[in-house]
């Protein structure tokens, strides 16, 4: 008997590239080629390729693990439970429930973000939780919501860039990030349009532009305060636009004018030549985009860096027009439903904020409980890391690997052993699960059925192409079994559906509504773009429902909404439907070169590996690609050191000192060395970085700080 592909998502960033799956005879599974799904029509890189290489239970956990005299042993699930149960229950007792953390994972589905939620403030009490996916794409979430009052990764769908006539890409190597995206671009320029590529390396991404842009690390602010001075000295303001649509522009178009271009050169490096011919090209068509990513975004000014951004499309009046507009490319899986539905330290499902009283209410309602007593907010990612051992206790811990991806780790990972009690939920025996109490084997993306939604806002259904193995069990299982032993013996589910019907309700009416959505259209459907209300609005058909998309209403049941693959076109989602420009300025980072620390270090991937390596480093074929960490410099910055390639160099900072062999390339500025991010031991990169937090994103500053580099005798 045949057996027939399962339709599904990989498991990696959030492309979530389209895929079938196969259960070959031997054991393993087959990964085919998925051509109907729009986003990667079939394309994959080698991590997804190689994805189900980490089913195997050879390299995956299959059985609980307790420490016993200090060392992880085999357990039964009764007894790794109840130890978990035992050890937040004893912390909650002799210290109240805010000693009880909880750590989520932008790879965790809609359905485990929005139950480890929940299980958090109606169990635990606690309002000690947050997630990894605070250090991805919080600034951009931060900057969109102040501008347009809605955030959301992108607010039109990927299909739409090769359409427009420029694309400013700003801190993104999509080359090794997100391989199958670059098909976009390439045929944005086949279309005869432009794309212009900020970064302090020259990337394979960089490569590709027409013009290459490469700004001192930490400069990005300037850069675009730069670039809205000129567009303004220039005449080039759509003046029509920013009194119809907008507020605000007096006093950004202020501050913007203290940036005149010699200036601007000076902080950045960016010639004023180059400066001129960015303004010429991003203005000159009828419509362009701006797309952020990290580097922006991971500094200590990373919202107002990104909202600098967004003036400049705001001025221009390229944002909330088809074709044009401002968007941010969110790098985990599911970063963008992650933060959605419950897992970040100040939001409630349905991106409701948590001290909204009217939130509160409707949510406290859908899970039968008291609206007075659910938590305020909590401490942020690093914040939360930076209080374990002290005044929180205990942690549980699903899907993230701190000890590798947090700033200043080494301090982190002293944090994470003065802990009184730690649980791991993971796949593998991570950096971090290793150093737990008790770790949960739970199940993997091929083995279950879940949400997750796209950096488009696009919700997709992965499906459970294969049984996981004897031993193991999924979050969903965990949680609900910790609510019984912990007292709360009803809401909490374990078949991921019934979850996603209590999302929906939870969700609907929020800033991210997804009562109009259901498994069975997700089956039906390529996805389905939120905001989708259970109904359509009075005066609303179904049909122009999304604002003029024509492909989302196809196979849409009657009466139903389509979704939203545009936002904003007709108003934006603040009281008085205009954006918003922010006025903001340049500031130096928080860690500047000196005589001790000359250096400036800057961290990102590589396309063979993905964030903390967690699972890729398990993988034959991505190690053997990329099998280790590396220092990126320049031949004159290895010459004054006396570096060869290949030779250990030491990088110090204010935190720690990484060792890696020294890589000398001409596409890393001479002041600037580059590390990846994806290797525990002497080469961790996050050893180095700066965990200085932006004001209102909580982001930590991984971008940018300083070092100084040494040889090894």
């Amino acid at each position: 008997m045949q057996i027939s592909a399962t339709p599904t998502h990989c498991p990696y960033c959030a492309l979530q590239c389209g895929m079938n799956l196969t259960p070959a005879p031997d054991g393993t599974v087959e990964v085919s080629e998925r051509a109907d799904f729009p986003v990667n029509r079939g394309a994959l890189c080698g991590k997804g390729r190689t994805a189900p290489a980490v089913l195997s239970s050879r390299v995956r956990l299959t059985s609980p693990l307790v420490r016993s005299e200090g060392v992880l042993v085999p357990a039964t699930w009764d007894e790794a439970l109840e130890r978990i149960a035992g050890g937040l229950r004893r912390t909650r007792t002799e210290h109240g429930p805010d000693a009880v953390g909880v750590f989520g994972g932008g790879g965790l589905t809609n359905e485990k973000a929005y139950t480890l939620g929940k299980f958090a403030r109606v169990v635990l009490g606690t309002s000690q939780i947050d997630y990894n996916g605070r250090f991805c794409m919080s600034s951009a979430a931060a900057a969109g919501t102040k501008a347009f009052g809605l955030d959301r990764g992108l607010p039109f769908p990927l299909e739409d860039i090769p359409k427009t006539g420029c694309v400013i890409l700003v801190g993104s190597n999509l080359a090794d990030t997100m391989p199958p995206s670059l098909r976009f671009f390439n045929e944005l320029k086949e279309n005869g349009g432009t794309l212009i590529v900020v970064d302090p390396r020259r990337t394979k991404t960089a490569e590709q532009a027409d013009l290459h842009l490469a700004p001192r690390p930490g400069t990005d602010l300037a850069l675009a305060l730069g670039l809205l001075h000129l567009v303004v000295a220039e005449g080039r303001v759509d003046e029509a636009y920013v009194q119809e649509r907008t507020t605000g522009w007096e006093d950004a178009r202020a501050a913007a004018m203290a940036h005149w271009p010699e200036y601007v050169e000076r902080i950045t490096g960016v010639s004023v030549p180059q400066l001129r011919e960015t303004v010429r090209l991003f203005c000159e068509p009828e419509n362009a985009m701006v797309l952020t990513a990290r580097g922006p975004e991971q500094q200590s000014k990373g919202t107002d860096t990104v909202g600098a951004w967004i003036n400049l499309c705001l001025a221009t009046g390229r944002a909330g027009r088809p074709l044009s507009g401002y968007g941010c490319l969110t790098g985990q899986g599911n970063g963008q439903g992650g933060r959605e539905h419950g897992q970040k330290a100040d939001q409630l499902p349905g991106y409701r904020k948590l001290d909204d009283p009217a939130a509160r209410r409707h949510v406290a309602e859908v899970w039968g409980v008291d609206p007075d007593s659910l938590p305020g907010p909590g401490r942020s990612a690093y914040e939360l890391l930076d209080a374990l051992g002290t005044d929180i206790r205990s942690l549980l811990l699903m899907g993230s690997n701190p000890v590798v991806s947090a700033p200043r780790a080494a301090h982190i990972e002293e944090r994470i052993k003065s802990l009184d009690f730690l649980a791991v939920c993971d796949v593998v025996l991570s950096e971090t699960a290793a150093l737990a109490d008790v770790v949960l084997p739970v199940t993997q993306w091929a083995e279950e059925t879940g949400t997750t939604t796209s950096l488009e806002g696009r919700v997709l259904l992965r499906r459970r192409a294969i049984t996981a193995p004897d031993g193991v069990r999924s979050d969903l299982e965990v949680m609900h079994e910790l609510a019984d032993r912990l007292g709360v013996e009803k809401g909490f589910p374990t078949d991921a559906e019934e979850v996603f019907e209590e999302l929906r309700r939870a969700s609907a009416g929020g800033p991210a509504d997804y009562s109009g959505i259901t498994y069975r259209r997700l089956a039906d459907e390529n996805g389905v773009f939120w905001p989708c209300p259970a109904d359509v609005q009075d005066g609303e058909d179904a049909s122009s429902a999304a604002s003029g998309e024509d492909t989302a209403a196809q196979g849409v049941p009657a009466g139903a909404h389509p979704g939203t693959p545009r936002l904003f076109l007709d108003r934006f989602a603040t009281p008085d439907g205009r954006a918003r420009f922010v006025p903001v300025s340049h500031r130096a980072s928080a860690e500047e070169p000196d005589d001790e620390y000359p250096v400036l270090l800057t961290t990102g991937r590589v396309v063979a590996q993905y964030q903390s390596g967690a699972q890729t480093r398990r993988v034959d074929e991505l190690n053997a690609a990329a099998p280790g960490p590396f220092v990126e410099l320049h031949p004159r910055l290895a010459a004054r050191l006396g570096a060869a390639e290949g030779d250990p160099v030491a990088v110090v900072s204010r935190r720690g000192r990484a060792v890696a062999p020294a890589r000398i390339t001409t596409s890393i500025r001479p002041d600037t060395v580059f590390m990846p991010f994806h290797w525990p031991g002497e080469g961790r990169a996050n050893t180095l970085t700066n965990p200085a937090l932006d004001p209102t994103s909580r982001m930590p500053e991984f971008k940018a700080c300083a070092v100084r580099l040494e040889m090894l005798t």
